[in-house]
């Protein structure tokens, strides 16, 4: 694949242009067959591209969009009263094939709602899915979904996230990736019947290496890969996880600004610090996917930071050179026609 095109929305998030703009710019840096249709307000946007180099302004476009969508507003509200929001048009522009993905850090409830709307579902998949990677030992990374999009699941729910999860990882990352259901035990009589039911469903479909039950604590080790879950649990795992980093790092920052001896402290410890830091730092791991629509749409955090905002594009890229969407389309059919 030669040419890449990805649609922004640059007002999106808490701080919008002045991180979205600097993040973008940074990606183009290094993706020389990278292009961005930049949606939102473009008095805004052009004082932030004033004396970029001719080769990025060559490929960047600025779509003008007279409205906005709040982390306040009702994602129905947002839908119905806002078709030129910046959020808006630039789904309308991976609907209509004119970028390959889009990245918005802007409310979530709305994103979710008008992409549904606006892409539609693959075929057979019932409801999408928010995914995205927490850090576990010595690097590895565990895939968590449903972050939040469904907080009520049926079994073939469930099953259907095992399967786009599973294709999203074994095209870059693992061949054959280990799948959990997240449960209160390993035991195979524990946890609720929809959760019994789910396991049933992949214990017989054969293209998913299920695994059995997982507990909390096996996001952070290297027993599985995807970890499959409703949105409700899922989305309050990740915020456990986040702020667990979030605290960790400030106590390293802490302990290093304290007294001259935890100073000398610090500085012997230094490269292991920066090594823990390194692996947990929530920026690097920005930009939950949007699975089982047919467009990729990558979710950034509302409040990221310019580097975090950057991961969340690379996300995009990455998702564009595997088809992710068309891969998920592929194995959902063969998995209803063996079942037929």
């Amino acid at each position: 694949m030669t040419n890449l095109t990805i649609a922004l929305d640059a007002m999106g998030g808490d701080y919008g242009p002045p991180v979205t703009i600097p993040a973008a710019l940074s990606v183009l840096a290094e993706n020389p067959q990278l292009n961005f249709l930049v949606c939102g307000d473009k008095y805004q946007i052009e004082p932030l591209l004033a004396g970029i180099s001719k080769n990025f302004s060559q490929r960047i476009q600025i779509i003008h969009c007279s409205q906005v969508v709040a982390m306040g507003d009702k994602p129905s509200a947002a839908l119905r009263n806002k078709p030129d929001s910046s959020m808006r048009v630039m789904l309308d522009l991976v609907k209509d094939n004119k970028a390959q993905a889009c990245v918005s850090a802007g409310n979530t409830g709305a994103l979710l709602t008008m992409a549904y709307r606006v892409l539609k579902m693959l075929p057979g998949i019932k409801r999408p899915a928010l995914v995205t990677a927490i850090p576990s030992v010595e690097g590895h990374k565990t895939y968590v979904l449903d972050l939040g999009a469904n907080v009520v699941c049926d079994e073939h729910i469930l099953h259907q996230f095992a399967v786009m999860g599973s294709v999203l990882i074994e095209k870059s990352e693992c061949k054959n990736p280990r799948v959990g259901l997240l449960n209160v035990g390993e035991e195979e009589i524990k946890g609720s019947e929809t959760i019994k039911k789910a396991a049933k469903l992949l214990k017989e479909d054969k293209s998913v290496n299920y695994i059995g039950y997982v507990e909390g604590n096996d996001i952070f080790t290297d027993k599985v890969d995807v970890v499959v879950c409703d949105g409700l649990v899922g989305n309050i795992a990740m915020k456990a996880c986040e702020g667990l980093a979030k605290t960790v790092v400030n106590s390293i920052k802490t302990v290093a600004s304290g007294s001259w001896i935890s100073r000398i402290f610090a500085a012997i410890a230094l490269p292991m610090l920066k090594k823990l830091y390194r692996q947990m730092n929530p920026d690097q791991y920005n930009g939950a996917s949007l699975l089982g629509l047919r467009g990729i749409v990558i979710k950034s955090h509302g409040n990221a930071s310019k580097d975090a905002f950057k991961y969340a594009i690379e996300e995009a890229i990455n998702e564009i050179r595997l088809q992710v969407p068309e891969k998920i389309g592929n194995r959902i059919e063969t998995a209803l026609t063996d079942r037929s």
